[in-house]
Order: structure tokens, then sequence, then C-alpha cells
């Protein structure tokens, strides 16, 4: 019975593949809870039936390849025995190292962790002897978690574990005073915390015809004399912001000095749009703040190098105005190589009309 019920819970486990949908990759070193709750093989010498429990996990997103979860369990399972009126109890505590095989949405991992675990043999039987014992903890196992949107998943795994117990019952035939194992079935949810996907920082995959604002051309002489002309330039989120960052890198002030010493020296330039693009990974409602963050900022420092703050507007426009759709394109990678363009600050000046206009 009880190995029919193992191989229930692995075919549970990998079952979650099935819910497995290409996405864009989703990684951002983000941490997580997991709280959740168990099911219990014991460990025949316990004498004890299968029982059930909960847990709570704290994880991180180590790398592309490892996670790391610490957290706290309990289980119960009732006696087994010829009287079987207690219960068997254990509490642990420990720390896993989850080796990802994949960061899209479905994600099969392997697990191995140590810890400490308390067991308590609280039976009827009157001459049990170390029925409480606190001992190290050790387990390995696999699982998988599926992320249904940014935030939020499911985290499913089963681990044996391996403990020490010194319970024993000289007059009867209960004897556990050895090292023990268990094995866990765990069903939880995931709750990741902070924003959303955030932007991959890629190199500048410029939109069509940029031109850069310390490099402008002058003004052609045969411009519409009744309409502003405007110089653009496109520059890559990488070199302005850190991964998932709203805060200049000091590697982006020589740009914008450039760009903030062009606007001071044409007076005719009346007004520069700054403008943040992202591409379409993430929610909406993140994207567009993190584009509105990142243009405020950009704004700021060509205020602090001097350009009048009546020249200069900065909106966030998300990832409604893509260069690029890539529809159709599977894998995470090379979507995320696809929509390189989208991801942009762009810097507009408008210069005067001419004289005649007015």
């Amino acid at each position: 019975m009880k190995n029919n019920l193992i191989n229930i819970a692995v075919a549970a486990t990998l079952g979650l593949v099935a819910c497995a949908a290409s996405a864009a990759d989703m990684y951002r070193g983000a941490w997580y809870a997991v709280p959740g709750v168990s099911y219990m093989n014991t460990d025949s010498d316990l004498d004890a039936k299968n029982g059930a429990g909960a847990f709570i996990r704290l994880g991180q997103e180590l790398s592309p390849k490892w996670d790391i979860q610490g957290g706290l369990g309990y289980n119960r399972a009732s006696e087994d025995t010829d009287i079987a009126t207690g219960h068997y109890k254990q509490t642990t505590l420990g720390l896993d190292a989850l080796y990802m095989f994949s960061r899209d949405s479905f994600r099969p991992f392997l697990l191995t962790g140590l810890g400490v675990a308390h067991n308590n043999a609280d039976y009827s039987i009157p001459t049990i002897q170390g029925k409480s014992k606190t001992s190290w903890l050790a387990n390995i196992g696999l699982g998988a978690q599926y992320l249904i949107n940014d935030s939020f998943g499911l985290q499913a795994d089963v681990r044996h574990q391996w403990f020490r117990s010194n319970a024993k019952a000289p007059t009867t035939t209960f004897d556990a005073d050895s090292v023990l194992g268990n094995t866990l079935f765990n069903l939880g949810g995931i709750f990741r915390f902070g924003a959303p996907t955030p932007m991959p920082v890629v190199e500048l995959a410029p939109a069509p015809a940029p031109v850069d604002v310390a490099e402008a051309p002058p003004e052609k002489a045969d411009a519409q004399p009744c309409k502003p002309t405007f110089e653009t330039a496109t520059i890559s989120a990488e070199k302005l912001f850190g991964f998932d960052k709203a805060k200049l890198q000091e590697g982006s002030k020589p740009i914008l000095d450039e760009a903030a010493a062009k606007i001071k020296a044409n007076a005719d330039i009346e007004l520069v749009m700054v403008t943040g693009h992202t591409d379409r990974l993430g929610s909406d409602a993140y994207n567009q703040k993190l584009s509105e963050r990142r243009a405020n900022q950009v704004k700021a420092y060509l205020v602090s190098q001097g350009v009048p703050t009546n020249r200069l507007q900065a909106i966030g426009k998300g990832e409604s105005e893509p260069v690029v759709a890539c529809n159709g394109i599977k894998g995470a990678k090379k979507l995320i190589e696809c929509l390189q363009p989208n991801r942009r600050v762009v810097i507009s000046a408008e210069k005067q009309r001419e004289k005649s206009c007015q």
C-alpha cells in the first residue's frame, strides 16, 4: 500500500509537465514563499500509519541553475501498534539546494538538503524508551515548479529523508533505535516577492532611423518652414540602468552628459521628450511603471546638468509601441533576443518653428 502511494505521489509531481507551455525566461533572482501540505509515508520500524502535515519554506533564485529553500515542517501519524492510542510526530528544520533544469514557466528540479529533525514516538506502550529525540536530517528528492504568472505558481516534490531515532520498548517487538527514513509528498503554492519579470538588459537594437543627439546632422536647408524639426536618439536600457533597476549607472553619465551639452548648445531646441519603452515580457502594469521611472531618471539627470526643466518632458509607454512583434518565436532565449529592439529609451528634441510661421 505504501509503495503504491509513493508511486502516485511521483506521478503527480511529474504530471505537472502536462501543464507546461512555451514561456519567456522568468528568472530574476526573486525571493519567494512556499506554504503547503504534506503526505508522509512513515518508516515501517516506527509502527505508525501514514500521516499528514504542513510546511512553510522561504526560497531564493540564486542563479539561472540554482535555488535555495529553507523551512519548517510538521507531520503527524497515528500509532499502529496493538494498543494504538498514541501518535508519531516529526518536526523538521532544514535547508535545501535545488538544481533547476529550466527557468521557463515549468521548472523541474532535483533537491538535496540537511537540517535537524525532532521525532516523538508518543505511544501508549508502557515500557517505551527514548521516545523523543532531536537528530540530524538529510534528504534527497525531485520535484517541479509551475509559474502561473510572475507572482504565483505551484510547487510539488517527493523526497526521502533520513534521521536518527532511539525509540524502543524492550518488552515488545517495537524497536526504532536506528537510522530511519520517511518519504514525503509535498504540494504548495509559490508567492514571489517584489515586482514581476524585469526587462532583460541587452545591446541596443535601434528603432528605425535613430539619430544620436550628440551627433545630430544640421538641419536641412529645404526643411519645411512651418513645421518643427526633430532629432532623435535611441539608447539601450543596458547602457543606462542595471538589471531590473531604475537608478542610473555611473557608466551612463558620459552618454547623458553629451546629450545635455548638445541640448544646451542649441537654443532653438524648444522641447526634449524622454520616452521609456519596454518589451512585452512581464505584466503591462509593471512595464508601464518601469518605463516611467527610467524616463524620469534620465530627465532628472539632464536637469542636474543644466538643462532647464521647462524644456524637458518624461513619459513612459511601457510595451505599447513595439518595434518588432516576434510572433511565433518559441523558446525563452530566442524570444528575448528577438525582442531586443523594443527595450529602449528615446530622447527626441523638437526645434523651434521658422520665424515665417510666427
